[in-house]
C-alpha cells in the first residue's frame, strides 16, 4: 500500500462562513498535485457538499461544533475526510476502519444537503461513509483519473 506523502488537517467551527477556507485549501493542494482545473472544481464541489451537510445537520444550532477536514496526499491520488465529531482523527486508522457505502448506511443527513451523497459519489472515484461518534465522509480522487480521449486534451483542458 502506498504511503501518504503529506497529511493536512483542518479543524474549523461548523459554520457556513468557514467552508470557503476549506475550498481554498483544497484548491491549493489539488493544484500543486497537478489536478486539472475541472478536477479541482469537482473536488471543491464534493468537499463543500460534505462540509455543508455537517454545518446544516450535525450539530444543534446552539452547540456550535466543529468540522474536521483531512487531506491525505499521495503520489497518484488525493484522499479527503470530512468528519463532524469535532475530534482529530488518526487518518490511517479511520481509513482502515471505514467501510463501503451501502444503502443501509446511516447517511440520511447527507441526502438532505442539496444533491448530497449522489453528487459526491458522481464526482469522486471512491466514497465511503462511516457513522461512528459522528459521520465521517471519505472521498478519493486519482490524479490521472478516468478521462475520455485522454490523449486529445488541448491546453485549456477541454477534450477535443
Amino acid at each position: 500500500m502506498m504511503e501518504v506523502i503529506d497529511y493536512i488537517e483542518m479543524k474549523l467551527p461548523a459554520k457556513p462562513d468557514h467552508i470557503g477556507i476549506v475550498r481554498l485549501t483544497l484548491s491549493g493542494i489539488a493544484s500543486n498535485m497537478g489536478f486539472t482545473y475541472e478536477e479541482v472544481e469537482d473536488l471543491k464541489i464534493a468537499v463543500s457538499e460534505a462540509c455543508t451537510n455537517t454545518v446544516q445537520h450535525a450539530y444543534d444550532k446552539h452547540d456550535g461544533g466543529e468540522v474536521v477536514v483531512g487531506f491525505g496526499i499521495y503520489k497518484d491520488k488525493l484522499e479527503m475526510m470530512v468528519a463532524d465529531s469535532g475530534r482529530s482523527f488518526n487518518f490511517n486508522l479511520v481509513r482502515a476502519e471505514i467501510g463501503p457505502y451501502t444503502e443501509s448506511s446511516p447517511v440520511e443527513q447527507l441526502a438532505e444537503g442539496g444533491l448530497g451523497l449522489y453528487l459526491i459519489e458522481t464526482l469522486m472515484d471512491e466514497v465511503r461513509v462511516m457513522n461512528h461518534s459522528g459521520v465521517t465522509v471519505f472521498m478519493m480522487k486519482y490524479l490521472n483519473g478516468e478521462r475520455e480521449n485522454y490523449d486529445t486534451i488541448n491546453p485549456i483542458g477541454k477534450t477535443v
